[in-house]
Order: C-alpha cells, then structure tokens, then sequence
C-alpha cells in the first residue's frame, strides 16, 4: 500500500514547505483539497483550470520531490438548500473538471445533504420517529439526493472521472455503508467509498466489518483514527456537538493514529483491505488538536510503515 496525506494535515505550510516536509516525512501521493469546506491551502483551483502551464508546473513540482496525486478532494455539501449549495455544487463540478484535464482517475468528497420541503439548512434524520422523520427522508433521497447524484455521475463519466469517492460522515445523506450501498445502488458504480474508520468509530461501528461488507466498492482510503473517551461517552453517550477544541470535555476525539486505536488493530484494518482487493493510498488526514501537525505526521506515517508497507 501506498502512504499518503490529504495535504490540509500541513495547511500551516506554503505549498513549497508542504512539498519538502511530504519528502522528508516518505510520503509517496498526496491528495489535494480544491475548495468547499477546504481553504484550499496549496491549489488554486481557477487558475489550474484556466492555464495548462499552471497545472504542467504544480504537477512538476510535486514529482520533483518524488511525489505522486493520488486524488483530488471537493468535499461539501452540494446539496445544501440555500445559496451556500449553489457555490458547493460549482465548486464541485470544477473540481471534476480539473481531475480530467489533469488525468487523475478519482475526486473525493461527500454525498451533501438537503434539507426538508421548505427548509433553509440540512437536516440529517437518524431515527424513524417522529413520524414525520419518513417523510423528511422519502422528499431528500426521491427529490433531492438521487436527481442530483444521476446528474452528476453524468457529468462526471462524459469527462472519464469513473470514481466519486464518499467519505461516510455524519450529517451527510450518506454517512454508513447502508446509505453509500443505497445511493450506489440508485446511480452506478462510479459512486464508491473513500472509506474513512475514524467517523464510523464515533457512530459505533465497526470499521473492520465494514470493509468486508464494502469489498469492492472502496476506491480509496482515509488513514484518520478516532478515541472514545471512556467517561464523557459513559455520561452522555457518543453524539458529542462541543467543538473540537473542547477535547478534555468530549465524547470522543479524532486523534492521531495509533493514539485510538494501536497497531495491532491497523494491521488488522489493512489486512482486511487487502482481502477485499484494496492495495491503494492510505491518504493520512490529520485533525488531532493534541498534537502538530508535523509531530501527528511523523507518528502516523511511522505507524502506518509498520503495518501496511509491504503487507504479506
């Protein structure tokens, strides 16, 4: 497998530090954040799609340092009902559009999420009642997520992107392996999943089992691990809305690899990978507000060295 980061893990470096920091820390493919919910720290994405210099030169940097683009990411939300939807889904399509210039075969990002008839933001139903509950979901995945997913697998396949890779995240249409199978199964195969373990640990499912459920759907993989944090989760159980910075007083915390859950468990989590037919990029996201970047970087990536390089 191949060792990667999605490069806002470095978004405190210009994107030259970025590149040496990717080398010096053995990366071997970086994933690049286009806009959305990402400041888009090292790609401009207006001007890689105005100039085929611009984009002939960032691509001839990122070799130079014996690195490779393993995807492209545009996560947002798309679906959002008010004007912020509108920016996401443009967003979204530009993204695509500068993978196929740059023959990159796939886009991470999420499925978004609608809100309810006449509503002014999302609004992600996890149980069934209220009664109105089923109602609220028929509207969003009938008129909302489905018409927009088909569109934009066409658009998508008439530029040969085959793989739109959905992170399962929370507040998001699809957010487990049931709701990714249920879009898959309503628009095409080009929908797939980049499997993510540190959301499905929060929501109290088990990554590993996943994985074997998903088999080939995975198109690619986020290396992020998640801790539950034994007191907090005991009193008020995992749905946890504190900001991230509130960590001491939290449910549960994304952490740098390793710190959730030891190599024991990745081993396994790779080992798994494998069995379905993934041999591809663990893209490292980190988002540890207990460590820097750079330290949770070098931790991660020794780990992951550990335990999926060369995996027998």
């Amino acid at each position: 497998m191949k060792i990667g980061m999605i490069t806002d893990s470095l978004g405190n470096l210009s994107f030259d530090e970025m590149l040496r920091a990717s080398a010096e820390l053995g990366l071997e493919t970086l994933e690049f954040a286009c806009g959305n919910w990402s400041s888009a720290p090292h790609i401009d994405l207006a001007a890689m799609l105005d100039n085929a210099a611009t984009r002939a030169e960032f691509v001839a940097k990122v070799r130079d340092h014996g690195l490779t683009i393993a995807a492209l990411n545009c996560s947002g939300n798309p679906l959002h009902p008010g004007p912020q939807g509108k920016k996401h889904r443009q967003v979204t399509e530009d993204t695509i559009r500068l993978a196929s210039l740059m023959e990159i075969d796939r886009v991470v990002m999420m499925s978004g999420l609608p809100g309810g008839p006449g509503d002014a933001n999302p609004n992600w139903i996890i149980t069934d009642w209220p009664p109105e509950c089923a109602d609220i979901q028929r509207y969003q995945w009938d008129e909302c997520i489905i018409p927009y997913w088909r569109d934009l697998v066409d658009f998508a396949n008439n530029l040969g992107i085959g793989k739109l890779c959905l992170e399962l995240h929370g507040h998001q249409a699809v957010y487990n392996v049931q709701t990714l199978l249920r879009l898959r199964d309503a628009v095409g195969e080009t929908v797939g999943a980049n499997y993510d373990p540190s959301h499905p640990l929060w929501m109290g499912a088990d990554p590993i089992a996943a994985v074997r459920k998903l088999g080939s759907a995975i198109y690619y993989v986020h290396a992020k691990d998640t801790r539950i944090e034994p007191i907090p989760a005991a009193i008020d159980g995992v749905l946890d809305a504190r900001p991230p910075n509130h960590y001491a007083d939290r449910a549960w915390n994304y952490i740098t690899l390793g710190y959730g859950h030891g190599e024991t468990w990745w081993r396994q989590f790779c080992v798994a990978l494998k069995q379905v037919g993934y041999d591809d990029v663990l893209s490292i996201e980190h988002e540890d507000m207990m460590l820097s970047p750079m330290e949770g970087m070098r931790k991660s990536v020794a780990l992951l060295r550990n335990v999926a390089v060369n995996l027998a």
